[in-house]
């Protein structure tokens, strides 16, 4: 496959861990929008630099959006799907509803909707 591929570059992208699970921790959120110190709790085993830096990444190429509110100390952070990013987790709805359909050891989660689902 060549280094230009759209599919290459694509799944590079989104194959860096915690991406995923960081756009449906902002899809559970009211609005889709979750604060920094949420998502971190949200996300066991997380470092605080690594959820930095992918939440960076996902800014840089639109998926979300950060909003910084400066009025208070300390200074919060708060980050919501764009819509690229919603539609994004209909792409991980497919992904799980094949995973569900093909993979014989995967758990039915019980959750169809990824909003309520506990990961």
């Amino acid at each position: 496959m060549q280094e230009a591929c759209t599919v290459n570059q694509t799944v590079r992208y989104l194959a860096r861990k915690w991406t995923l699970l960081i756009i449906l921790e902002l899809y559970k959120g009211p609005g889709q929008t979750r604060r920094f110190s949420e998502l971190k709790d949200a996300l066991s085993g997380i470092t605080q630099k690594v959820l930095t830096e992918r939440l960076r990444e996902l800014e840089e190429e639109g998926v979300v959006t950060r909003r910084v509110d400066a009025s208070s100390f300390p200074v919060r952070s708060e980050y919501t799907l764009s819509p690229s990013g919603l539609e994004l987790v209909d792409v991980i709805r497919g992904i799980k509803g094949w995973a569900l359909k093909w993979k014989i050891e995967n758990v039915d989660c019980g959750g169809q909707d990824c909003r309520v689902c506990v990961l």
